[in-house]
């Protein structure tokens, strides 16, 4: 079984991405220098917009989190889990976690990625406010 779910965000001058173990979307409009794991602003929604199905199947363990970010025709793909803990509540960020911790703000724990390795052109992509990246979550059983 697979549900997914589609919005998009867009670029800002000061996306870093170099955060070792996070990577995030914001629907914050602006970015300061100092939000190292932020990758896109002004998305469509935040954790607490998510469909129902969405939530149920995040807080079942065996459930895989596939997080799919594409800039023109680069793709970066992310795999977690899902955990009893996650409650989708932030109604602004959505952060991937390669450790386990959880809170409101939490997409998945156990990501395979972080924001360090998200290819070098999508992030000079993402530099340009102009730009506009498609994000799809999946969530597979």
């Amino acid at each position: 079984m697979s549900f997914s779910v589609k919005f998009s965000a867009r670029g800002h001058p000061n996306v870093k991405s170099t955060h070792r173990t996070t990577f995030m979307t914001t629907r914050e409009e602006e970015l300061s220098t100092r939000g190292d794991c932020i990758i896109v602003v002004g998305a469509e929604m935040g954790l607490r917009d998510m469909p129902d199905e969405a939530k149920r199947l995040a807080r079942e363990e065996d459930t895989r989190i596939i997080f799919r970010l594409t800039v023109g025709d680069v793709v970066f793909e992310a795999r977690g889990h899902g955990h009893p803990g996650l409650e989708y509540t932030d109604p602004v960020d959505m952060v991937a976690r390669r450790s386990s911790y959880t809170c409101g703000r939490t997409l998945m724990i156990g990501s395979d990625k972080t924001s360090t390795e998200i290819p070098t052109e999508i992030i000079e992509s993402l530099r340009d406010p102009g730009t506009i990246a498609r994000i799809e979550l999946i969530f597979e059983k």
